[in-house]
C-alpha cells in the first residue's frame, strides 16, 4: 500500500484548487461603493509593498543559508549536501508563496465583507471565512505538494531503494528549516509592523484625541489595517506552515527507527505524510459546515467546522494506520507499536489541541470571568488593569501545560516518542480549517475599519464588529493550538535530533548540559525583549508622526483635510524590515554555536531549556494580550455594567485605562508571544539539520 504516497501531492493539488475556486468566488462579489474601494486599495497596496520589501531581504537570506548548506560537510551520505540545500530553498519559497496567496485574497475579501455586511451577517461571514479558507488551503496545499513532491522525486528518481530512505528523510529536514526560517522573519516582521501602527493609532487617536476606532481622520488607521494583514494573515500563515511541516518531518525521522524499515517496510515513515493529506481532505469538508443565520452566533458556526473536521480525522487516522502500518506491529526504541497504538496517539494529540484551544478561549473570551475581572479592575486606572492582565496571563499557563504534559505522557505510553510526534501531527492534521478560522479574524477586523472610514450605516459596523469579536477569540484559540503543537513538535524534533546525533540520553548533572539548559531558558526572554523593544521604538516614531499631523495639517481633526497615511505606512514598513533581522538571526546562530563549540549534549540541554521556557512564556504573553484586547472591546455598544451597577461607556476613563492595557498586550499577543513557538521549533530543526555534522566532529 506504499502507493498511498501519491495521494499526498494529489491532496495538495486539491487544496490549492479549492483555494483558487474560493478566491475566484470572492473576486466576483460586490466590492462596494467608490469610497470603500479607495480605502481597500490603500490597504492592499500598503500590504503588498511591505511583502515585496520583506521578501527582498529574505531572498538574500535564503541564498546565503543555501550556500552554507552546500559548503557543509555532511559526512558520507551520498547526495545529501545538495539535497538538503535544495529542500531548504523549496521550503522557504513555498512558505513565502503561501503568505503571498493569503495576503492577496485577504486584501480583496476585506472590502467585500463590508459590502456583504450591508445585506446581513450570514453573507458577511461567508465572504470573510472564504477569504480565510484561501489562506488555510494554500498553506496545507503547498506543504503537501512541496514535501510529497520532493519525497517522490528523491525516492523514485534521484535515490531509489529502501536503503536510501534515511538520506531522503534527512534531506527533507532542509524543507522544514526553510519553512521555519521564513516563518520566524514573517512573524516578527509582521508583528512589529502591525503593533507599531496599532499602538500609535490607539494612544494618540483614542486616548489623546478621543477619536473612535478606525476614524478616517487618524493617519495611522490605514497602517493599522495593513498590519492586520501582514501580521495576522501572512505571519500566521507562515507560522502554521512551518508547524505543519515540522510535525511531519519530526515523525518521519523517528519513523526511521522502526525495525520494520530495516526490513524493507517504509510504512512508519510514510504514515505522517498520508495523515497530513487525510487531514487536508477533512479540512476541505469542514469548510462546508460553517454556516450561520441572521442574529446567530458565528462562533458556533466556526467551531462546528473545526471540531467536525477533527472528529472525522480521528476516525480516518485509524483507517490509514491500519492500511500502512506493518502487520503485527513493529519495534521502535524497544517498544512494540501496533497500528491501533498509533491511532490512539493521534486521538490524544487531537484531544490535547482541542483542550488547549478551549482553555485559551475561556481566558480570552468576551463576557467570561477572566476578561470581566480585567474590566472591573480598570475602574481604578491603568495600573490595576495591567496588574490584572499580567496576573491572568500567568495563571492561564497552568491548565494548558497540564494538558500538554498529559498529552506527551499519554501519547508516549501509546507509541513511544513516535507517538508524541504523531500526536503533534494529530493536533495539526486539520491545519487547513484551523487557519481558515484564524485568518477570518483579520479580514473581519479590516471590514469594520473600512465600514467606519467609508461612513457606512451603523448596522454594517455592528455586524462586522460581531464577526471581529469572534475573530479575537478564534485568534486566541489558534495561538493556543500553535503553542501546544509547538511543545509536542519540539519534543519530537528533540528526539529526532538525539537519534541523528547518536545521543543515548541527556544527563542534567553534567555542567555542559545544565549550562546549555540555562542558556536555552534565557533565549526566549532575550528574543522577546528584542521584539518588544522593536515595537516600542517603532511605536514612538508612529506616535510622534500622528501628533505632528494633528498639529500641522490644518482642519484634519475637524474632518476638513486628509491625513498623510502613506507616511505612517512607510514608518511601520521601515521599522519592521530593520528590526526583524536580529531576533531571527539569534534563533539560527544559537544552536549552531552551542552545537559546534560545546557538543551535542550541551545542544540537547539548550533545546530542553528553550522549549520549556519558550512554551510557558508564549502561553503567558498570548493569553494576557488576548484578554486585554477583549477587555477593551467590552466597552463597545451600550458599555459595561460593573458588579456595583455602574455603567462605563466608550470614552470613559475606565475605557481609556482598558485601551492602554490593550496597547501593552498588543506586542504580547501579536509579536513576541506567537513568535516564540517558531523560535522553539526553528532551533530544534536547525539542531536536527546539523546533527550529522556535530555527531561526526
Amino acid at each position: 500500500m506504499e502507493t498511498l504516497i501519491y495521494a499526498v501531492p494529489i491532496a495538495g493539488v486539491l487544496a490549492l484548487g479549492f483555494a483558487y475556486a474560493k478566491a475566484a468566488w470572492i473576486n466576483k462579489q460586490d466590492p462596494g461603493d467608490a469610497s470603500m474601494v479607495d480605502i481597500a486599495t490603500q490597504i492592499r497596496e500598503g500590504a503588498m509593498a511591505f511583502l515585496a520589501r520583506e521578501y527582498k531581504i529574505l531572498a538574500v537570506f535564503i541564498v546565503i543559508v543555501a550556500g552554507l548548506l552546500l559548503l557543509a560537510n555532511m559526512g558520507d551520505l551520498p547526495g545529501q549536501t545538495p539535497l538538503v540545500a535544495a529542500s531548504f530553498v523549496v521550503g522557504a519559497c513555498a512558505s513565502a508563496l503561501a503568505g503571498y496567496f493569503g495576503m492577496k485574497v485577504a486584501t480583496a475579501a476585506n472590502v467585500r465583507t463590508t459590502a456583504a455586511a450591508r445585506h446581513g451577517l450570514p453573507a458577511a461571514l461567508a465572504v470573510a471565512f472564504s477569504g480565510g479558507s484561501v489562506m488555510g488551503m494554500s498553506v496545507v496545499g503547498l506543504a503537501l505538494v512541496g514535501m510529497g513532491g520532493l519525497y517522490l522525486l528523491y525516492t523514485v528518481v534521484v535515490m531509489p531503494g529502501i536503503d536510501m530512505l534515511a538520506t531522503t528523510v534527512n534531506a527533507l529536514t532542509g524543507f522544514s528549516m526553510g519553512a521555519s526560517s521564513i516563518a520566524l522573519f514573517a512573524r516578527v516582521g509582521g508583528g512589529i509592523y502591525t503593533k507599531a501602527a496599532d499602538v500609535g493609532a490607539d494612544l494618540v487617536g483614542k486616548v489623546e484625541s478621543g477619536l473612535p476606532e478606525d476614524d478616517p481622520r487618524n493617519p495611522a488607521v490605514i497602517a493599522d489595517n495593513v498590519g492586520d494583514n501582514v501580521g495576522d494573515v501572512a505571519g500566521m500563515g507562515a507560522d502554521l506552515f512551518e508547524s505543519f511541516v515540522g510535525a511531519i518531518v519530526g515523525a518521519m525521522v523517528l519513523g526511521l527507527g522502526a525495525s520494520a524499515v530495516a526490513e524493507g517496510n517504509a510504512g512508519p515513515v510514510l504514515l505522517p505524510l498520508v495523515i497530513a493529506a487525510g487531514g487536508t481532505i477533512c479540512s476541505i469538508l469542514g469548510t462546508f459546515i460553517v454556516r450561520t443565520k441572521e442574529g446567530g452566533n458565528p462562533q458556533l458556526a466556526l467551531d462546528a467546522g473545526s471540531f467536525g473536521a477533527a472528529g472525522v480525522m480521528a476516525v480516518l487516522t485509524f483507517v490509514l494506520a491500519k492500511v500502512l502500518w506493518p502487520e503485527g506491529g513493529t519495534e521502535m526504541a524497544g517498544q512494540q507499536v501496533t497500528w491501533s497504538d498509533v491511532g490512539i496517539a493521534t486521538v490524544i494529540g487531537l484531544s490535547t489541541g482541542v483542550a488547549v484551544g478551549m482553555i485559551t478561549s475561556y481566558y480570552c473570551s468576551l463576557d467570561k470571568r477572566p476578561v470581566n475581572s480585567i474590566v472591573e479592575q480598570s475602574k481604578t486606572g491603568t495600573a490595576t488593569n495591567i496588574i490584572a492582565g499580567l496576573g491572568l496571563g500567568m495563571q492561564s499557563t497552568a491548565l494548558p501545560v497540564i494538558c500538554i504534559a498529559a498529552g506527551v505522557v499519554g501519547s508516549a505510553w501509546a507509541a513511544g516518542l513516535y507517538g508524541v510526534a504523531i500526536a503533534a501531527l494529530g493536533m495539526l492534521s486539520t491545519t487547513g480549517i484551523q487557519l481558515a478560522v484564524d485568518a477570518y479574524g483579520p479580514i473581519a477586523d479590516n471590514a469594520g475599519g473600512i465600514a467606519e472610514m467609508s461612513h457606512q450605516d451603523p448596522a454594517v459596523r455592528e455586524r462586522t464588529d460581531k464577526l471581529d469579536a469572534v475573530g479575537n477569540t478564534t485568534a486566541a484559540i489558534g495561538k493556543g493550538f500553535a503553542i501546544g503543537s509547538a511543545a509536542m513538535t519540539a519534543l519530537a524534533l528533540f528526539a529526532a535530533f538525539s537519534q541523528q546525533a547518536k545521543i543515548e540520553g541527556i544527563d542534567i548533572s553534567k555542567p555542559l548540559v545544565i549550562g546549555g539548559a540555562f542558556i536555552g531558558g534565557m533565549l526566549p526572554f532575550l528574543f522577546s525583549s528584542m521584539a518588544m523593544s522593536a515595537v516600542g521604538e517603532a511605536a514612538m516614531e508612529m506616535i510622534e508622526e500622528v501628533r505632528r499631523q494633528f498639529r500641522e495639517i490644518e482642519g484634519l481633526l475637524e474632518g476638513k483635510a486628509k491625513p498623510d497615511t502613506a507616511r505612517c505606512v512607510d514608518i511601520s514598513t521601515s521599522a519592521a524590515i530593520k528590526r526583524m533581522v536580529l531576533p531571527g538571526t539569534l534563533a539560527i546562530v544559537s544552536p549552531v554555536a552551542v552545537g559546534f563549540l560545546a557538543g551535542p549534549e550541551a545542544l540537547g540541554g539548550l533545546l530542553a531549556g528553550v522549549t520549556i521556557s519558550g512554551v510557558l512564556l508564549a502561553l503567558f504573553m498570548s493569553n494576557a494580550g488576548g484578554a486585554w484586547d477583549n477587555a477593551k472591546k467590552s466597552f463597545e455598544g451600550q458599555g459595561f455594567t460593573m458588579r456595583d451597577g455602574s455603567v462605563h461607556k466608550k470614552g470613559s476613563d475606565t475605557h481609556k485605562a482598558a485601551v492602554v492595557g490593550d496597547t501593552v498586550g498588543d506586542p504580547f499577543k501579536d509579536t513576541a508571544g506567537p513568535s516564540l513557538n517558531i523560535l522553539v521549533k526553528l532551533m530544534s530543526v536547525v539542531a536536527l539539520v546539523i546533527a550529522p555534522l556535530i555527531a561526526a566532529s
